[in-house]
């Protein structure tokens, strides 16, 4: 036996820096939580891009895309909250997890980890010059007489706030956070159709195509793609909710995490449909890539709103930021041996909001980033990837209805990845040309 004033053995020491490392989720969330976790981080800054996509779509095909990209990707979403179990006694909290019993230890990493990644660290990108630029906004319309700062001072003040919420430890640490953030996501997508229906359709607007050369409309045409396939994100986030759902064999998580995934889509519908269709009614074809960018008046309806996309950033933020945060901290303790603790979360969570915030501040470019990261990144992890996994571990009959959807879904996802990340990345270079980086 060892006395009590012995110092603690090598052994001892792995075992704690073990549990620091392996130690669960919380496991004690109850299903509305993955409702206003699943609603963050779906709806946020892709909303507002929607009516742009719409511009470049066209009325009919820019409609069946945003209603089929809904179906496919509730359906996806199934998939991935039935897998989380699909193995008796054991839970995949991760989706590197999954992956790894879907396509083997080695394989599995390669294929799902740098698509996750690409949504996470990519979502947190974006949400920096998001947040930035409606702090701006507001700011703008809230104190005209101020003097105006630069918009890279905005996404740096938008990412110090970050710098301290990210020291908070887990997913049910920030369900106030979440929460806050779910709510304004409802508010300001009420608030932008409803101020874009009582604004009317512009003067001499249009529903043509935009007067540019066919080979330039091609490609926005792609990054319009990306733009709705980063409105559906979620899905890389999905496991890592559930986990923190309790479960048993008579009530299994996956019941209590479809209850908050079926609410979460209801109030997916009820913002973007309306956002969509009706921005695009208001603006036609010459709607700015961040419709709330459009209004000037009435001054605290529209300050309001962008004050409200500040707050659900921050939110969203986070939710894609915890399992990079968990990845990176348990990357740190297992091949670089640093020791776990408060010391680990300030080196490591730190590093990670400083790269995004340098990202964000210089390649501001919304819209592009939208498009760009949406291919990429969403497309794999929305569309095909549960798809794959479910082919992989279910094995529906040959030639079944189960069998032909998730095909289906495989060929959309795949076909949305190649073209919008190509668009999205030929866009961000055009762009980039006439661009003053750091104003």
């Amino acid at each position: 036996m060892v006395s009590a004033s012995s110092p603690p053995s090598k052994e001892m020491e792995v075992k704690s820096d073990q549990k620091w490392v392996e130690n669960g989720p919380s496991r004690n969330a109850k299903w509305w939580y993955s409702t206003f976790h699943t609603v963050t981080a779906m709806i946020g800054a892709g909303v507002l891009s929607l009516p742009y996509a719409m511009a470049y779509l066209g009325w009919v095909p820019g409609t069946l895309i945003l209603f089929l990209t809904w179906c496919l990707t509730l359906n996806s979403m199934w998939q991935m909250i039935q897998l989380h179990e699909c193995v008796p006694g054991t839970r995949f909290d991760r989706y590197i997890d999954l992956g790894r019993h879907a396509f083997g230890p080695k394989l599995g990493p390669w294929i799902v980890l740098p698509q996750q990644l690409i949504v996470q660290v990519g979502c947190n990108i974006v949400y920096m010059v998001t947040g930035g630029k409606c702090l701006k906004k507001f700011m703008e319309i809230a104190c005209t007489n101020c003097t105006q700062l630069k918009q890279s001072w905005w996404i740096v003040i938008f990412g110090a706030i970050h710098f301290l919420l990210s020291q908070l430890p887990n997913f049910n640490s920030v369900a106030g956070v979440s929460l806050a953030a779910a709510v304004m996501s409802l508010s300001y997508s009420t608030i932008s159709w409803v101020a874009c229906l009582a604004r009317g359709r512009v003067d001499n607007v249009s529903y043509a195509y935009k007067e540019t050369s066919s080979t330039d409309l091609m490609f926005r045409i792609f990054n319009a793609l990306g733009q709705i396939s980063f409105a559906f994100a979620g899905h890389a986030v999905t496991l890592e909710i559930q986990a923190t759902i309790p479960s048993t064999p008579e009530k299994p998580s996956k019941i209590p995490m479809w209850r908050g995934a079926i609410g979460a889509y209801f109030i997916n519908a009820i913002c973007y449909f309306p956002l969509a269709l009706v921005g695009y009614w208001t603006f036609g074809r010459d709607v700015e890539d961040n419709v709330l960018m459009e209004f000037e008046k009435p001054a605290w309806l529209i300050a309001s709103a962008n004050l409200m996309v500040f707050i659900h950033v921050v939110g969203s933020y986070q939710v894609y930021a915890m399992p990079v945060f968990d990845l990176i901290e348990r990357l740190m303790v297992k091949r670089l041996n640093f020791p776990p603790g408060l010391s680990l979360r300030l080196v490591a969570r730190s590093a990670f909001v400083a790269f995004t915030l340098f990202v964000g501040v210089t390649f501001p470019f919304f819209g592009d980033l939208l498009g760009f990261f949406g291919g990429f990144g969403f497309a794999p992890t929305s569309y095909f990837l549960p798809s794959v996994m479910w082919l992989i571990i279910k094995k529906p009959k040959r030639f079944s209805i189960n069998w032909f959807i998730n095909w289906g879904s495989i060929y959309v996802g795949v076909c949305i990845m190649l073209v919008s990340t190509i668009g999205g990345l030929r866009n961000i270079v055009a762009d980039s040309s006439t661009y003053k980086f750091y104003t």
